[in-house]
């Protein structure tokens, strides 16, 4: 057994139009089940390179394929208003055909929030403002008129129309066992990990299961993934070359996925058995798709 396989790039890093659409095409045809994609300005550190703005991005993916699921691995609301990004992600679901997760979080680079004159708040200040983003996109998505005032944000008879369906499952990423675990529990439909081993991720994801039952609700309701690094090898000396030398095991007990096919199905395996449902692979070779070819002819 081992969970569903997605690939996950990250937008900052040299994508591209080009880079973009053979990616999508790629994972389109090579039978994984999505192709999620981060939402950021620029790299946490020096250089820069080509970004390519997450939104625009997503929106050709949903018009130019047909199965893969999709969505951002996380939009911040510390630079997308929630108003907008509900918005934007209802016309995005309408027209993929429901293919869309909306993940949803609080900002943490400092350089994109400084260079682009957005203000990234304290570590309580992101989440106070995440929480009322949440209360506020969730009760749009569920057909309501909403009436909020808080702290960050004030609206006044606001509605989602018209109402994208199905309706749009929110994503709430991070590792956080108290504040990140508490607004899953209360708002999402599925968690994502970050680079988590095995072990990691089944102990936040049993505390997940404790948080919602005080809510009142099921624990199978929130769906279980988790985001991390690949590193696969032809062989055990290509392996190695690619570590640049850290060894195997000390890249796995950073969560990373590291291995030929073999060991790369028994550790996707043991995340199955920690209650992963699905896996997003990181893949940064923009310009070189045959390792991501070979993965999927091997593990898939």
């Amino acid at each position: 057994m081992q969970p569903e396989i997605a690939i996950m790039v990250e937008g900052q890093m040299g994508l591209n139009w080009p880079r973009w659409q053979r990616m999508v095409r790629a994972v389109e045809d090579l039978g994984f089940i999505g192709l999620y994609r981060s939402d950021h300005f620029t790299n946490a550190e020096p250089p820069d390179e080509d970004s390519l703005e997450a939104w625009t991005s997503l929106t050709w993916l949903a018009d130019h394929t047909e199965r893969i699921e999709f969505g951002p691995l996380v939009s911040p609301v510390s630079f997308r208003h929630p108003a907008m990004l509900v918005r934007m992600a209802g016309a995005v679901q309408q027209l993929s055909g429901g293919r869309l997760t909306l993940g949803v979080g609080a900002g943490w680079m400092v350089r994109e929030h400084r260079n682009f004159s957005f203000e990234l708040l304290d570590l309580a200040g992101r989440f106070n403002r995440l929480e009322e983003a949440l209360a506020v996109m969730t009760r749009l998505l569920a057909d309501e008129r909403v009436t909020f005032s808080g702290q960050y944000y004030d609206f006044h008879d606001a509605i989602l129309l018209p109402l994208p369906e199905p309706r749009i499952p929110i994503l709430i990423g991070g590792n956080g066992m108290n504040r990140t675990l508490g607004l899953a529990a209360r708002y999402a439909d599925e968690w994502n990990g970050v680079y988590l081993t095995p072990d990691a991720f089944e102990a936040r994801s049993k505390r997940l299961d404790a948080l919602l039952r005080e809510r009142g609700r099921e624990p199978a309701s929130v769906r279980r993934s988790v985001m991390t690094g690949l590193t696969f090898g032809y062989d055990e000396a290509d392996v190695r070359r690619q570590l640049r030398g850290r060894t195997p095991d000390e890249a796995r007990a950073a969560g990373r996925i590291v291995g030929t096919a073999d060991e790369v199905r028994e550790q996707l395996a043991r995340l199955a058995s920690a209650g992963v449902q699905r896996v997003m692979l990181q893949y940064l070779d923009y310009d070189d798709l045959s390792r991501l070819e070979a993965f999927a002819a091997a593990v898939l």
